[in-house]
């Protein structure tokens, strides 16, 4: 659906999709089967912009717009959740907290790396005992002279062990309210107490880095701190509004993905002396994946274009977000279903898809999150 490009976004989605059908779609499910973090299509993918997507030209980035941002990580999921996942955490996420709220210095120091691909960004809030409840994480900040003291441990972290840095949320005032208590830090890769302990084996979007993370007595400057002290959650529902549109963009990727396998496969595939998709209960599944992913689309750029018109839209991500995932998620099984018993093999991708698109509904809030957000608008206003 085109309905609200305009010609440099046309532009971008021909370029973006030509790039991962040739780059990335021969190699998904080699990188997925490895469970292997593709360290070599990290040059490719900044050559692009797509590691810059957001970062002003000033600082060495492509400087789209948020309807950009989506385009990018959708056209990219339509091949491979995996990367997806890594363009849309480091650019919505750990570059998106020090662009939006880093000090000039940061920006100076962090943006251009991660825009050239040379530092991939994490972003580290979600810890062990704290998922849905994320503003009860239990990591610490002390402040000791002009540095800070980090300590704790942090989970399902993209990039974490493969990230140049890192930004974390840490407790620095016991004393306030849980989300009036946070303050984010950037951590450089190799401080002396970072660790990445524990790389986790996944259901899907097995080839992104996802690690547990641990601070041991993590010593930074003052002048690492991002942001003012004890604002760093507010901070953190600002990064995570966005952030869900890119989510919402990439269950599109991989619903669409795996709706044209479907299309293309109810084509070939003859039962009974015909193709399948002459039947009427073939047909039906593939009309009900194409309306369902539209009218995600539809939701999804409308907060992408509020996003970027700078008018709130909190409660719209969270919509495009909550419809998208579980839209994908139903697209994906439909499309094995489409395949029958080939479906359920490794040999066609749309197994791949349905293991990748599940992690929508549950990252960057789950869907449960998400219907509390929208009825909290509606009550609230």
């Amino acid at each position: 659906m085109d309905f609200a490009l305009s010609e440099q976004h046309e532009l971008l989605k021909k370029t973006v999709r030509d790039f991962a059908r040739a780059e990335v779609a021969p190699f998904a499910r080699k990188w997925d089967e490895e469970e292997r973090f593709p360290k070599e299509i990290v040059p490719k993918l900044a050559a692009l912009g797509l590691l810059g997507i957001r970062i002003p030209e000033e600082h060495g980035g492509a400087g789209m717009d948020t309807t950009a941002y989506a385009i990018c990580v959708q056209e990219i999921a339509r091949v491979d959740g995996s990367l997806a996942l890594t363009v849309a955490s480091h650019n919505g996420l750990g570059t998106g907290h020090i662009l939006a709220f880093g000090s000039e210095a940061q920006k100076k120091r962090y943006l251009p790396k991660a825009a050239a691909g040379e530092w991939l960004a994490a972003w580290a809030l979600t810890e062990p005992g704290s998922g849905s409840d994320a503003a009860g994480l239990r990591t610490t900040a002390v402040r000791d002279g002009d540095h800070w003291v980090i300590n704790g441990t942090k989970m399902f972290i993209t990039q974490g062990s493969v990230g140049g840095f890192c930004v974390v949320l840490a407790r620095t005032n016991s004393a306030a309210s849980k989300q009036k208590g946070v303050t984010a830090f950037v951590v450089d890769h190799g401080t002396p107490g970072f660790t990445a302990s524990k790389h986790l084996e996944k259901l899907g979007c097995r080839s992104s880095d996802t690690v547990e993370l641990t601070f041991d007595n993590v010593r930074v400057p003052d002048s690492a701190r991002v942001g003012e002290v004890d604002h760093g959650f507010t901070d953190t529902l600002k990064i995570l509004d966005r952030g869900r549109i890119s989510i919402a963009a990439m269950a599109l990727g991989l619903g669409y993905g795996a709706l044209d396998a479907a299309v293309t496969y109810a084509k070939d595939r003859k039962q009974f002396g015909k193709p399948i998709a002459t039947f009427q209960a073939i047909q039906w599944m593939l009309a009900d994946s194409k309306t369902e992913l539209d009218a995600a689309e539809l939701l999804t750029y409308r907060a992408a274009w509020l996003a970027d018109q700078g008018r709130p839209y909190s409660k719209e991500a969270s919509m495009a977000k909550l419809y998208a995932s579980e839209a994908a998620s139903r697209a994906c099984n439909r499309a094995i279903q489409v395949h029958g018993g080939y479906g359920y093999t490794r040999e066609f991708p749309v197994e791949r898809h349905l293991r990748d698109a599940k992690i929508c509904e549950i990252g960057e809030g789950t869907s449960e999150v998400q219907r509390m957000i929208i009825a909290k608008h509606l009550l609230l206003g």
